[in-house]
């Protein structure tokens, strides 16, 4: 049988009422919901990717500058010092970004109260 195919004839296969779904408890959400209610919350993991990821290429312009800088000349391994500054700016971002997303959040229940 291809995946095309049913076994369940096209008349079984939808309750009476609800040709599309099958599903006859399915309720109008426009009705039941009131969009002036509906909190707009910030979504974390968008905050902190793009805090990451901004942290990286500050990172990486910070430690490519200070590596062609003479202050990296006497260092004996430049890589530790780069890798370092690279993590610091990483998390310095995502920890900016996730201050950025908790006043996003309270900023979305102002109007609530």
């Amino acid at each position: 049988m291809s995946s095309e195919q049913s076994s369940v004839p096209d008349d079984a296969a939808s309750a009476p009422g609800t040709p599309e779904t099958g599903r006859a408890d399915e309720v109008d959400v426009e009705g039941v919901v009131d969009r002036a209610t509906v909190r707009r919350a910030p979504r974390y993991r968008a905050f902190f990717t793009v805090g990451i990821l901004l942290g990286l290429v500050v990172g990486l312009g910070v430690g490519g500058a200070w590596l062609q800088s003479p202050a990296a000349a006497p260092v004996f391994k430049p890589g530790v010092y780069f890798t370092v500054i690279l993590v610091a700016c990483t998390a310095l971002g995502a920890g900016v970004a996730g201050v950025w997303a908790v006043i996003a959040d309270r900023r979305s229940l102002r109007g609530r109260r």
